[in-house]
């Protein structure tokens, strides 16, 4: 396996366009993408980092927290161990997908890297200067031709791509939890993100096996414009006393064919992450309809974030 860096750590192993990027005629191939980094190793990050790596890509891994990115390969193995066992794949091909991922806490290892990335996807917690933060720092380090995308579930990625000098090559793509089980991607297309890169973006989708579906930029997109109010409404109906949190599960998977309620959903989603895209629907949109509901700010300051602190709206042992 190609070494990186001494600083990487190998597991199991209109349009503008920058002068510094020659696109290729709308609607020509694209270059094929081998080496794809994500940076952030959380729950979202670590299952980008499993489809591609099962898909066949090198992976590289980022996080500057060295036991999160530890946690990250370990929950990786655990679920490509579970794919074997339902035959979604090979228990042959377990080693082989792991060992196409590397990892570092140090992102500047992505310009070392003896196969640089053709694209990098930001996995970063739902924060603008964050996220902002690091565009930056990815558009320093990268080379000029390398995509950016974002997998962020509300946050304007016109806004992101001014944080670049390559904002034709800045692009949402919007995973969903679990990222190994779920089809979608929603493609975020921002005004000047240019078509070679969307069609990039969408063969890239393609190849890892999701469903690519194709939405321009707005505050939460449309996956969560529609759904955190529902998530929202459904907190203020437990908080005002007109029903239990299992109340209003049952009325929408019985009534409503939901697989699972908005408040089974917001637990596995992660309550911080609702409060914090509501948040920036508040201020996108402008409307104090997206304003959170005072229970779902109360749990997240308590630490009740969901599945991954172990409760929520239901309790979820250790």
């Amino acid at each position: 396996m190609p070494q990186l860096s001494a600083s990487v750590r190998h597991t199991a192993n209109g349009r503008s366009t920058p002068a510094c990027y020659t696109p290729v005629a709308e609607g020509a191939p694209v270059a094929k993408i081998e080496t794809v980094a994500v940076v952030g190793a959380g729950t979202m990050g670590s299952g980008i980092a499993h489809v591609f790596a099962r898909a066949g890509f090198r992976v590289l891994l980022c996080d500057l927290n060295q036991p999160i990115l530890d946690r990250a390969v370990s929950q990786i193995r655990a679920n490509l161990g579970r794919e074997a066992a339902k035959g979604k794949l090979s228990e042959a091909e377990i080693e082989p997908a792991l060992a196409r991922i590397a990892t570092s806490t140090d992102r500047e290892a992505l310009s070392a890297a003896d196969i640089a990335p053709q694209i990098v996807i930001e996995a970063a917690s739902e924060r603008f200067d964050l996220k902002a933060e690091l565009f930056r720092a990815l558009d320093r380090i990268l080379p000029p031709d390398a995509i950016l995308a974002t997998n962020t579930s509300s946050i304007s990625i016109a806004k992101l791509a001014s944080e670049t000098r390559r904002p034709s090559q800045v692009i949402g793509m919007h995973f969903f939890n679990p990222v190994p089980v779920m089809a979608l991607v929603e493609i975020v297309r921002a005004p000047a993100t240019s078509g070679e890169t969307v069609a990039a973006i969408h063969a890239l989708a393609l190849q890892v096996g999701k469903t690519p579906v194709e939405v321009n930029d707005a505050p939460g997109f449309v996956s969560n414009r529609v759904l955190m109010p529902l998530i929202n409404e459904a907190a203020f109906a437990v908080m005002e006393g007109v029903a239990t949190p299992e109340a209003v599960d049952q009325i929408f998977k019985l009534g409503m064919a939901h697989p699972m309620g908005p408040l089974t959903l917001a637990d596995l989603i992660g309550l911080d992450v609702c409060v914090d895209i509501l948040r920036v629907l508040e201020e996108g949109f402008a409307n104090p309809k997206y304003r959170p509901c005072p229970l779902l700010v109360r749990m997240v300051a308590a630490g009740q974030l969901g599945r991954k602190s172990g409760s929520g709206f239901y309790s979820y042992g250790n």
